[in-house]
């Protein structure tokens, strides 16, 4: 018998059009925009993978998983793509247990693919210097089922970081460049500092910042993502592309100074 709903636990309730909307079953009965009035411990009990309709609007119902949490977030301010995201996780080698610090929050999805990978009895830390996108980014790691993974400060990362030892950090804030040396000093040595930044002067301020400091192996890169369209009489790639978003660098902590060529 398959699995089913549990009373604690967050659904997907997926549309024929591949909409998805993230469903906490400890919730009360509320309104969701583009799917209509829920009540979801109607949901409790009900087999994954079976079909739950809303009104006349029938859905896919099914395990929420980081793809569907990245997707169903409610965004305020612009975020990190998943395309992106892997690349973060993969090249400053996110895994369970760690702490991690993020500065530049936004609406969390970054956050939330580092909480789901740092998890179990790891940490997100996170940085901004604003109140109100910790606010809102708090409510998407609510519904995500995330929030108990994740410490938030209002804090500026250009000023001080105040915790250390931490295994990466990862800085999605217009000047970088300014937050290498206090990145530095609160990595552990063998960290990674990565840095989110849409413009190339971006880049290259904070390439030298890095150069200044005990890094190596400082990279740049840029994802492009292009989806394949594969039909009847062939397969050919989209006339869409996910193109340019934001320039990625990365890098690692040494604890002796190196020599600058």
């Amino acid at each position: 018998m398959g699995k089913k709903v549990g009373k604690n636990d967050i659904v997907t309730l997926l549309d024929d059009k591949g909409k998805t909307f993230l469903v906490p079953v400890c919730e009360d009965t509320k309104k969701f925009k583009g799917a209509g009035v829920i009540n979801p411990k109607e949901l409790i009990g009900l087999p994954y993978g079976s079909r739950f309709t809303v009104g006349t609007k029938p859905f896919w119902l099914l395990p929420s998983s980081l793809q569907d949490k990245l997707y169903g977030l409610k965004r305020r301010a612009q975020i990190i793509l998943p395309k992106d995201i892997g690349q973060i996780l993969v090249n400053c080698s996110i895994a369970p247990g760690q702490t991690v610090l993020e500065a530049g929050i936004g609406s969390g999805s970054l956050t939330i693919a580092l909480a789901s990978a740092v998890a179990p009895g790891g940490k997100v830390i996170s940085y901004d210097t604003r109140q109100d996108f910790i606010d809102h980014a708090s409510k998407n790691l609510k519904t995500a089922g995330l929030l108990d993974m994740v410490e938030t400060h209002v804090q500026d990362v250009t000023q001080k970081i105040h915790h250390t030892n931490l295994d990466a950090i990862i800085l999605d804030i217009p000047n970088p460049w300014d937050a290498v040396i206090h990145s530095w000093k609160a990595l552990r040595v063998g960290g990674y500092l990565c840095t989110y930044s849409p413009l190339i002067s971006q880049v290259e301020n904070t390439v030298r910042a890095m150069e200044q400091q005990p890094f190596i192996s400082i990279v740049t890169m840029e994802t492009i993502q292009r989806e394949m369209i594969v039909g009847e009489k062939g397969t050919r790639p989209s006339f869409h592309m996910l193109g340019h978003t934001g320039y990625l660098t990365f890098a690692r902590k040494i604890s002796e100074k190196r020599e600058i060529q």
